[in-house]
């Protein structure tokens, strides 16, 4: 990427592919909207196309595609692309929206797990199958997003869809935490991977940690963060 401070309006509009390490708790949408401000503040544009390549969940971090101007036609073949995420996954207790935005439940004793259940279960988990996407999600049900309807109690039924783990490696155990890297094809919902690794190993597991490391070819090591990228720009503002 090239070094923002650089960036001249021409380059802009013609288009540019950000690399972003997007931060705990801000949403995608968060940083796209803090990028498109400052870049308008910063060359005096009226309006400016602005998009990213791949939702990540609030709590997640890691690489966000920022495409600018003329690259936004890009964003569907980025999002199209292999995805590596390292995290972790809690064993011996579940949540509704299958991460840590909802309270543990469903405790379970997960002492007699071993080494090898886990590594057997990573696997078998590993290639094409049918996958759930999780009721707090971003899909849309019915005409709007399926998360706003769990939040308010209301059941929501998702479809099953074809995804494909490439690779689930276990970096790390120390339980009744479980590390993982996983490439995976777009549309995998980690926390679901998290969901049912717990339902195989029958003890539940609700997804711990996550960051996302790679779109295709694209690095992390490579981004820089959004606040980090304003101030490279030249401008010293933080709002929207």
């Amino acid at each position: 990427m090239k070094d923002p401070k650089d960036f001249t309006a021409e380059d802009v509009l013609n288009g540019q592919l950000l690399y972003i390490d997007k931060p705990l708790e801000w949403t995608s949408f968060d940083v796209v909207k803090k990028l498109r401000y400052n870049l308008r503040k910063k060359f005096g544009f009226k309006k400016l196309k602005v998009g990213h390549a791949g939702t990540l969940d609030p709590l997640a971090t890691g690489l966000l595609l920022i495409c600018t101007g003329k690259f936004t036609k890009k964003i569907q073949e980025l999002t199209g692309q292999a995805k590596t995420y390292t995290g972790t996954f809690t064993l011996g207790a579940t949540t509704p929206s299958f991460d840590l935005e909802t309270e543990p439940e469903n405790q379970k004793d997960y002492s007699a797990i071993t080494r090898e259940d886990i590594e057997k279960t990573a696997e078998a988990m590993t290639g094409e199958q049918l996958q759930t996407p999780p009721v707090f999600s971003a899909k849309w049900v019915d005409g709007k997003r399926a998360y706003e309807s769990a939040r308010k109690g209301i059941e929501v039924e998702m479809k099953k869809q074809t995804i494909e783990i490439i690779e689930f490696k276990v970096t790390s155990i120390d339980l009744p935490e479980v590390g993982f890297e996983i490439t995976c094809s777009k549309g995998t919902y980690i926390r679901s991977i998290a969901h049912d690794f717990g339902q195989s190993l029958g003890v539940g597991a609700y997804l711990s940690s996550l960051r996302r490391t790679a779109i295709g070819d694209h690095r992390v090591e490579n981004a820089i963060e959004p606040l980090e990228f304003v101030d490279r720009l030249g401008n010293t503002g933080i709002e929207y």
